[in-house]
């Protein structure tokens, strides 16, 4: 009987959305627990993010793109960062409260970004979400497999108010990376293995321009993590020259999905 093969990598896309801190500490970044009877990251704290959908792609190939598949990545995260949140970014414009509930409701009945920009008379600013990092675990053993791009994307001042989808998650905050790690670190929240090591490489910046300045110096490049024995401990491990300060950490102690 011949193995079965493995299932198709699915594109998704996620976004890291900055906020200057109101304290003046330094930067904060919107996170979410997902819903723990999701069967992806289920009660994991993640960044807003999701698959790419048909209807991004066609959207994408409208806008007449350069790079299509990579217009459609940016399109895919300004969607389920707004369905997710009711936080809008990558537009040209400024959007309001009301306007934003009011997007995110057009958003919620229809399921694509289309009559929304033609509603509210919106222009997409695809770039203000920098790319950071992608993420393509090779891990056979998970029941799927996402090729996910991250972005970085600069809010500003954060005065916003923003509203749950209780159907995939159960909380919305905003935190500092090192306090994002020291609440994982008193079990406050749990993170997947990708997320703790942007969270990690995001504490090192003082701003969104320092995190921006690095992330267009150093070229994304696929992050295939993979086990290796260490003084007889399985490791996971991910490559040195990704712009992460840690590289992996056991495998007892890593959350892979």
């Amino acid at each position: 009987m011949e193995p079965t093969p493995p299932s198709p990598s699915i594109p998704a896309a996620t976004v890291v959305v900055f906020r200057r801190s109101p304290t003046g500490g330094p930067p904060e970044i919107l996170m979410i627990t997902r819903h723990r009877a999701m069967s992806f990251a289920g009660g994991m704290a993640v960044f807003p993010g999701g698959r790419v959908d048909p209807a991004d792609r066609d959207l994408a190939d409208a806008l007449g793109a350069e790079d299509c598949d990579e217009a459609a990545h940016r399109v895919a995260a300004i969607r389920e960062t707004l369905e997710e949140t009711g936080l809008v970014i990558g537009i040209a414009e400024t959007a309001s409260h009301d306007q934003a509930a009011r997007a995110r409701a057009i958003l919620l009945e229809g399921g694509t970004l289309d009559p929304v920009l033609a509603a509210m008379g919106w222009t997409f600013d695809l770039d203000a979400l920098v790319p950071f990092a992608r993420w393509h675990p090779r891990n056979e053993r998970l029941p799927r497999i996402f090729d996910t791009r991250f972005y970085i994307a600069d809010l500003g001042t954060g005065a916003v108010e923003l509203e749950i989808d209780a159907t995939e998650n159960t909380h919305l905050f905003w935190t500092s990376a090192a306090e994002a790690l020291a609440m994982a670190a008193r079990g406050e929240i749990a993170l997947i293995f990708p997320t703790r090591r942007n969270l990690e490489r995001l504490a090192e910046f003082a701003s969104f321009d320092v995190a921006r300045a690095q992330a267009e110096a150093i070229p994304v490049k696929s992050i295939s993590p993979w086990l290796e024995e260490r003084d007889g401990t399985r490791w996971l491990l991910i490559p040195a020259d990704a712009g992460y300060p840690i590289d992996g950490e056991p495998l007892s102690s890593a959350h892979r999905a």
